[in-house]
């Protein structure tokens, strides 16, 4: 076996996530044979470090021992069963532990098996929680704008990136979109916490106005990531919760790409001091291992649902595979790694690393901002620094900094012209300065045209 008869049986028969099949006439696809820590190799021994955590899921590295083990030992036992009408250990394990690690107040898990369908949990959870408090009226939700929630119609629905949505426009709700607190476009000498603090005026406006038939707001607490990794100040989650408890609407923290340590807290609501009442969760739930997500909600609106069969309030939602054991087993060592060797803390080394190996970087006559939260940290390339004038998209100069990158030996795929690093939390710190290295290199090499 080697790359080009393995990309060439791809190319006969499978259709790629997120991708213009056509590119791959020009760009070869990458076969990955196996992964080990940071590294991912092909079948010809080329390596390449995992900058993006293979779609912000792996925390711990590819094949990380004390995950195979868990999910081995798992499989031993039993691989899946209905959880209508039965439960198992692992689940009813893992839910003990995220309800006790969650903000206060989040005592219910309710499991899927994507982001998407997460979110798709919350909103119906949400909408049908009105219902059943006698409050038809509201049946819509407040989203931010730059938001991505996710690629099911409903998540899609309160996401606001138009590459993703435009299309499917006619087939989407209703929703209402305030403007993002997002601190790219603060004025100069403006700080974080003073442009989010002003940016919550908007959503206070939209509140007022709407309550009345306002289910939730949604939002990506601290980093709208695939809205090319724009980032706000903590202080805009506190100033939210407030405006929602003040006009009796749901908060939706869809920390599905945030969660787990990446903004430098278990999780993001934390920095802010608040709770929600959804909590989503996914990606970095199983370490990268396996499909699993959950929402966490609160006992006052479990009790909403609770009532005779004949009163028909029960929520009627449902996944084939919803609270795999393999799955919760892959979650529930990865929850180990995180209490056993210290991660938050470990994290915050690393985090100071990439600001420092990425610091030049902000200098350069072609990036308007460096900008980090945690362990997530984006370049974003323009055309004039000055005026902040971004290259015409079609020129695509993020896919050249990611085909350089390939040739390097690093899976650097870009947002747009946003390059950005979200590693496994077992990258070194000599690692991270090669990344530093390998986008200063591929900037450089696609701004000189």
């Amino acid at each position: 076996m080697d790359n080009d008869s393995l990309s060439q049986r791809d190319l006969r028969v499978l259709w790629h996530p997120c991708t213009q099949m056509q590119d791959h006439e020009t760009l070869p696809l990458i076969p990955i044979r196996r992964g080990h820590g940071v590294w991912l190799e092909d079948f010809n021994g080329k390596r390449y470090l995992d900058a993006i955590s293979s779609w912000w899921v792996n925390l711990f590295g590819h094949a990380n021992p004390r995950i195979n083990a868990a999910v081995e030992n798992q499989l031993r036992n039993l691989e899946h069963v209905i959880l209508a009408g039965f439960t198992h250990e692992p689940v009813v394990r893992l839910s003990e532990q995220l309800t006790q690690l969650a903000p206060a107040g989040l005592t219910r898990c309710f499991y899927a098996d994507s982001g998407s369908a997460a979110i798709e949990v919350a909103l119906k959870m949400s909408f049908h929680y009105w219902r059943n408090r006698g409050e038809k009226k509201r049946a819509r939700f407040i989203h931010l704008s730059n938001s991505y929630h996710g690629e099911t119609l409903g998540a899609l629905s309160v996401g606001d990136v138009a590459l993703y949505k435009e299309t499917y426009r006619p087939l989407l709700l209703d929703v209402i979109a305030v403007k993002s607190p997002d601190c790219y476009y603060r004025e100069a000498g403006e700080s974080w916490a003073e442009y989010s603090t002003r940016a919550i005026a908007e959503m206070e406006t939209a509140l007022a106005r709407h309550a009345g038939e306002i289910c939730a707001v949604v939002v990506e607490p601290l980093v709208q990531c695939a809205g090319s990794m724009r980032m706000y100040d903590p202080v805009y989650l506190k100033l939210l919760r407030q405006a929602c408890d003040k006009h009796r609407v749901h908060l939706i923290a869809d920390e599905i790409a945030v969660g787990f340590g990446r903004t430098g807290s278990m999780f993001a609501c934390e920095q802010a001091g608040i709770a929600p009442d959804f909590l989503c969760l996914g990606k970095g739930l199983t370490g990268g291992y396996l499909p699993l997500s959950v929402c966490l909600t609160t006992d006052k609106v479990y009790q909403a649902f609770y009532a005779e069969y004949a009163a028909h309030k029960a929520f009627l939602h449902s996944h084939s595979y919803t609270g795999n054991p393999l799955a919760c087993a892959a979650a529930l060592a990865t929850l180990d790694i995180f209490r056993d060797d210290d991660v938050i803390n470990r994290n915050k080394n690393l985090a100071a690393r990439m600001a420092q190996a990425s610091a030049p970087i902000s200098e350069h006559p072609h990036v308007a901002e460096v900008r980090q939260t945690g362990m997530i940290l984006a370049i974003e390339m323009v055309k004039d620094r000055k005026t902040r004038e971004p290259f015409p998209w079609q020129e695509r100069r993020g896919l050249a900094v990611y085909r350089h990158a390939l040739e390097r030996g690093a899976l650097l795929r870009p947002l747009g012209d946003v390059i950005y690093f979200m590693p496994p939390y077992v990258i070194t710190p000599e690692e991270i300065d090669l990344l530093a290295e390998m986008a200063w290199e591929g900037i450089n090499h696609v701004t000189r045209k």
